[in-house]
């Protein structure tokens, strides 16, 4: 079985990508989604609010992932180091929880894992991965898909300055997909490599 590790900078598309996997039987799974389950986690949640104080829960009980986002992602030497502590507590319990979900998986009928991760090479999951893709958008292309969840231009560049350099991700992939024109262009991309690991 194939498990392809999914990156790219900030907004370049990685889970339309994920997406277009997914149609073509690749079984995808978001490390965001997987983060969100492990904040959920009583010794995590209790660690959190120790070190940070209450103001990070939610109304619901629950860590506020914008509450903490406003502690970890500023450009700041303390910044880099609440990151720092936050990506030590919950690295390892996502990791846990992928590769349970892989092993889980039925290995004759899936013809590939794909983990889409933001901080994949960061947290150190390369190593589970068969193969590695980069995504690429140009910057003005990914700041303004930024936009449109909401982000600011300064939000933008806080999270981009949180994760390795651009290009040291190009450097570290195995396949590279452009994702600078439209979505018919990107599937037609994500056909050709598909047809890699059907090979």
């Amino acid at each position: 079985m194939q498990i392809i590790g999914l990156i790219g900078g900030v907004a370049s598309g990685k889970s339309a990508v994920g997406a277009a996997l997914a149609r073509r039987g690749a079984v995808v799974f978001n490390a965001d989604e997987f983060g969100h389950a492990v904040l959920k986690e009583p010794e995590v949640r209790d660690a959190l609010v120790k070190r940070w104080g209450t103001g990070v829960m939610g109304e619901d009980g629950e860590i506020s992932r914008p509450a903490v986002a406003k502690i970890v992602f500023v450009r700041t030497p303390e910044g880099e180091q609440e990151r720092e502590y936050l990506e030590q507590l919950v690295h390892p319990g996502i990791r846990r929880r992928i590769e349970a979900a892989i092993q889980a998986l039925p290995e004759t009928s899936v013809p590939a894992v794909v983990i889409d991760a933001a901080l994949l090479l960061e947290a150190g999951w390369a190593a589970v991965c068969t193969s590695i893709v980069f995504v690429d958008a140009p910057r003005e292309q990914r700041l303004a898909r930024a936009r449109t969840r909401g982000w600011s231009d300064e939000e933008f560049s806080r999270r981009e300055a949180a994760q390795l350099p651009i290009e040291e991700k190009r450097r570290r992939a195995s396949y590279e997909l452009d994702n600078s024109g439209t979505l018919a262009d990107l599937d037609a991309a994500v056909s050709r490599y598909w047809a890699t690991i059907a090979e």
